[in-house]
């Protein structure tokens, strides 16, 4: 039986030196994923994944909801909570955590496969525990001297803020990071936290991890708007924060994070991880919030241009299809492990965006790394200079890593004319790359 997971860190006992990957059930069953399919992905990255660096299984919103539906949302929802105000399962869709268990069973499966588990949380205290005034464990009063009705999420109807002027709004998170180190959780998706940004709220929760006793990585979402100005409070409180709006399979939400990335991933790495969102790629929309059942959108060069992007800029990669019913073509993408050594490179940043070309350089292990983007519609052919990717003016072995396939390449000598844009001294790496795709080039001495 595999080990149960330690404490996130490198070989060394650092912090990890590249950024959180797995499973998250949004995309897939929205609001309403169960144990059972839960289970049915963690034992799929298990037996698939792990080796590659996918670690993490993560049961998002909405999971102590017993009326929970696709598309959205249950005003007055009747949240399972416990005496002190916080959300547990549903047990209707989460057996296991019947008879006050919580998660504690599902995380032990989990666990039990290798794996890390997490859960996704909402900013703020339940609407539904403000209203019976339930006890708030360590606080001495009750929720309702606690909430903050002016700051209230505008997307999702179950909670309401906190007043952190009051003690008892931290004594209430510490009281449920409690319960989620009871239940060995990992990780952490806390919601409702960067848009408008919540600051009192991101250290509040910061402190309760501290204060749990187990080490659990916190993500916050959603990131529409983030300032690059946060960069420092976001390192010193969270692992991960998000750097966009909710990502769906459109080729437009892909496109626009090439921007968000070229600020964000300079500042990625150890101390933090600036992150792009899931990867909705597979088999999306089952009982998600947007769309039907589908087979992602995107064309296979998308899909590749999306793996290559959010690989360069060193973003947590989380999975969003169902894994057991997704095609192979699409597990190939999570499985390359050339293509996923380059989250372990340094100096990832974009060199060059003009028209189409977008070029993204990286140095990692004695190499150099190369990613070329096409965000045409036609293809587009190019003779890359080496020296304006990072690489030396003579190459060694240059190969494309998502083919497997050698690269030729051709010195540029002073007599020979400049057609190709390629300067004398140089060297000429040609590289076609599909509408919408890119190539990802991967140098050795």
């Amino acid at each position: 039986m595999p080990p149960t997971p330690g404490p996130v860190t490198t070989a060394a006992g650092g912090p990890p030196s590249r950024p959180p990957m797995g499973w998250n059930s949004w995309d897939c069953y929205g609001t309403t994923v169960t144990e059972e399919e839960v289970l049915a992905n963690a034992r799929f990255v298990a037996e698939h994944l792990l080796e590659f660096g996918w670690d993490t299984v993560v049961v998002d919103i909405d999971w102590s909801d017993p009326t929970a539906k696709a598309h959205g949302y249950n005003a007055g929802a009747p949240l399972c909570l416990d005496e002190h105000g916080r959300l547990v399962p549903d047990p209707g869709r989460f057996p296991s955590s019947a008879g006050g268990a919580g998660f504690a069973p599902l995380a032990a499966q989990v666990h039990a496969l290798g794996l890390r588990f997490g859960i996704h949380v909402m900013r703020g205290i339940p609407r539904a525990a403000v209203a019976a005034d339930t006890p708030v464990l360590g606080a001495g009063v009750g929720a309702a001297a606690l909430a903050d009705r002016t700051n209230v999420c505008e997307w999702n109807p179950d909670m309401l803020g906190l007043d952190h002027s009051h003690p008892g709004a931290q004594a209430y998170y510490d009281s449920t990071l409690a319960l989620y180190a009871q239940w060995g959780v990992d990780f952490l998706k806390a919601d409702d936290m960067l848009w408008p940004y919540q600051a009192a709220d991101v250290e509040a929760y910061a402190r309760a991890i501290a204060r749990s006793g187990r080490e659990i990585q916190l993500s916050l979402s959603p990131g529409r708007d983030l300032s690059l100005s946060r960069l420092a409070h976001l390192r010193a409180h969270a692992t991960t924060w998000r750097i966009c709006d909710d990502l769906w399979d459109r080729w437009e939400d892909v496109e626009a994070n090439f921007a968000r990335f070229a600020r964000w991933a300079p500042h990625a790495g150890p101390q933090g991880w600036p992150d792009g969102d899931m990867l909705p790629l597979g088999r999306i929309g089952l009982r998600a919030e947007r769309g039907e059942p589908r087979h992602d959108r995107l064309t296979p060069a998308e899909r590749r241009t999306l793996v290559t992007l959010w690989v360069v800029a060193r973003s947590p990669l989380m999975i969003g299809g169902d894994l057991p019913s997704s095609d192979p073509a699409t597990i190939a993408l999570f499985t390359n492990a050339d293509v996923l050594a380059v989250l372990e490179a340094t100096g990832n940043r974009e060199v060059l965006r003009e028209g189409p070309l977008v070029l993204w350089t990286a140095q990692g292990d004695g190499v150099g790394y190369v990613a070329a983007f096409n965000l045409g519609t036609e293809p587009l052919a190019v003779a890359l200079d080496s020296l304006d990717v990072d690489l030396p003016a003579r190459l060694g072995r240059v190969e494309e890593l998502w083919t497997g396939e050698a690269v030729t390449t051709s010195p540029v000598t002073a007599q020979e004319d400049a057609t190709r844009g390629v300067a004398p001294g140089s060297t000429a790496v040609p590289v076609t790359i599909e509408p919408h795709g890119a190539v990802l080039l991967r140098h050795t001495p």
